[in-house]
C-alpha cells in the first residue's frame, strides 16, 4: 500500500543531515554547556555556533536567539514575558481569534491576571485589517500579537504593515511564526518584529527545541526560574544535541529556501487545482494566493472531515483536519468560525500540507483517491440526498 505523508504542518520529517550532527553531539559532546571544564567549553561552542546559524536564517543577531523546548514554550515566553516586564505602561493586548492555542491560551490566562485583551475581526480568507489595529492601539497597548502564517489555513498576513504600525506606535510586536521559519524568507530587522517564535519540528529538525528571537532592548522577563541559562531568561540545562539540530536545520532550509519554495508551491498549486476540478461543493480555505506555500485546505460540503481523514488513511495518505494541537476534539475549528464559516461546513475541513520529501507522484496519488473517497461517504450521507 501506498504511504503518503502529506501533514507537515503538523511535523516534518527530520533531515538525514541533522540527524548525523545530532548523533555525533551526543556521542563526542556530552558535557553540559554550563560547565567551565573542556567538555563543557566544548559543548557551549556547538551552542553558541547553532544560535549563529538561527540568527542568520532571520536576518537577527546571535545574541538576539533564546532557546526553549518548542514553538509553545516560545510563545508563553514571549507573550507573558514582555507583560510581566512592562506592567507599568499597561496591561492592554491586541491579537486574533485565529491564533494557535498556544498564544490563546497564554492570553486567556493573562486575562486572568487583569490584562485586557481586544481581538480583532479576520475576513473570510483569515486576513486582519491593518486599519482596525490601528485604531484598537491605546495608550496602555504593551504587545500586539498576530500571528505570522495560520497553521490551519495557511494565509500570511501583512506582517510588515503590522511591524510598521507596531514600531510608529511604540508597541511590541510579536508574531507566532512556528509555521513560517524556514518555509518562506523572514527578515526580523525589514519586518520590524520584536518578539518571534519558531520550532525545530516544522523544518527538518527534532521535536522538543525551538527558539524566541527577541529583538535588543525589549523589557522582558522569565516565566520559569532556575538557573542562569540562555543569560537568564530561560532556566535549564539546554538540549544540546537538540540545538546543534535546529542550527543545521537553519543552515539547511537558509541554503535551499528558493528551491524548496518553487517545487512546494508547484505541488500545492496541482493539488488545489485537481481537487477542484473533481470533486464537487468544496471550497478552498485560506487566502488563494497569499497562503504558505505548502498548505491545503479544503471543506467538503455534506460529509465530516474526520470520515475523510480515516478513509484517506486506509489508502495510505496522512492528513488531518486543523491542528495536531487540537485533533482530540470533535468541535469545529476555530480558525474557520472565525472566518465566518458555518459549524457544518467547518466539520467537513480537510488540511494536505506538503513538505520538501514530496513528490508530484504524491499529489497524483492523493488525487485518484480522494475523489473516489468523497463520492462514497457522500452517498452514505443524508445531507447529500436530493443534491
Amino acid at each position: 500500500m501506498e504511504k503518503i505523508y502529506f501533514d507537515n504542518a503538523a511535523t516534518t520529517k527530520v533531515d538525514e543531515r541533522v540527524i548525523e550532527v545530532m548523533i555525533d553531539c551526543m556521542r563526542n559532546n556530552y558535557g553540559n554547556p554550563s560547565s567551565v571544564h573542556s567538555f563543557g567549553r566544548d559543548a557551549r561552542r556547538l551552542v553558541e555556533a547553532a544560535r549563529s546559524q538561527v540568527a542568520k536564517l532571520l536576518n537577527a543577531e546571535s545574541g538576539e536567539i533564546f532557546f526553549t523546548g518548542g514553538g509553545t514554550e516560545a510563545d508563553n515566553l514571549g507573550i507573558k514575558g514582555v507583560m510581566a516586564a512592562n506592567v507599568k505602561k499597561g496591561r492592554h493586548i491586541i491579537s486574533t481569534p485565529i491564533e494557535h492555542h498556544a498564544v490563546l491560551h497564554s492570553l486567556d490566562y493573562l486575562k486572568k491576571t487583569g490584562c485586557e485583551v481586544t481581538m480583532l475581526t479576520v475576513d473570510e480568507y483569515g486576513m486582519i485589517n491593518p486599519e482596525e489595529l490601528k485604531n484598537a492601539i491605546r495608550p496602555d497597548t504593551v504587545l500586539v500579537s498576530i500571528m505570522f502564517a495560520n497553521n490551519e489555513v495557511g494565509t500570511v498576513q501583512p506582517v510588515a504593515e503590522i511591524g510598521a504600525i507596531c514600531r510608529e506606535r511604540g508597541v511590541y510586536f510579536h508574531t507566532d511564526a512556528v509555521q513560517a521559519v524556514g518555509n518562506v524568507p523572514i527578515d526580523v530587522k525589514a519586518l520590524n518584529i520584536d518578539l518571534m517564535p519558531l520550532s525545530g519540528h516544522k523544518f527538518n529538525a527534532s521535536k522538543g527545541i525551538g527558539a524566541l528571537y527577541v529583538r535588543k532592548g525589549v523589557r522582558i522577563l522569565p516565566v520559569q526560574h532556575g538557573g542562569s541559562h540562555e543569560r537568564n531568561l530561560r532556566a535549564g540545562t539546554e538540549n544540546v544535541p537538540g540545538i546543534v539540530g535546529l542550527g543545521k536545520a537553519a543552515e539547511i532550509a537558509a541554503a535551499e529556501m528558493n528551491e524548496k519554495i518553487v517545487r512546494v508551491t508547484n505541488l500545492r498549486d496541482k493539488l488545489i487545482s485537481g481537487i477542484i476540478n473533481a470533486v464537487p461543493y468544496v471550497k478552498l480555505n485560506g487566502h488563494p494566493e497569499k497562503r504558505l506555500p505548502g498548505n491545503v485546505n479544503f471543506s467538503f460540503r455534506f460529509i465530516e472531515g474526520e470520515s475523510l481523514l480515516l478513509n484517506l488513511d486506509l489508502k495510505g495518505v496522512a492528513a488531518t483536519s486543523g491542528s495536531a494541537c487540537t485533533s482530540g476534539t470533535l468541535d469545529p475549528s476555530h480558525v474557520l468560525l472565525a472566518m465566518g464559516m458555518s459549524h457544518e461546513v467547518a466539520h467537513g475541513s480537510l488540511r494536505l500540507t506538503i513538505g520538501k520529501y514530496n513528490t508530484m507522484h504524491d499529489v497524483e496519488y492523493c488525487l485518484e483517491v480522494l475523489p473516489e473517497i468523497v463520492i462514497r461517504l457522500r452517498q452514505m450521507s443524508p445531507l447529500y440526498e436530493g443534491i
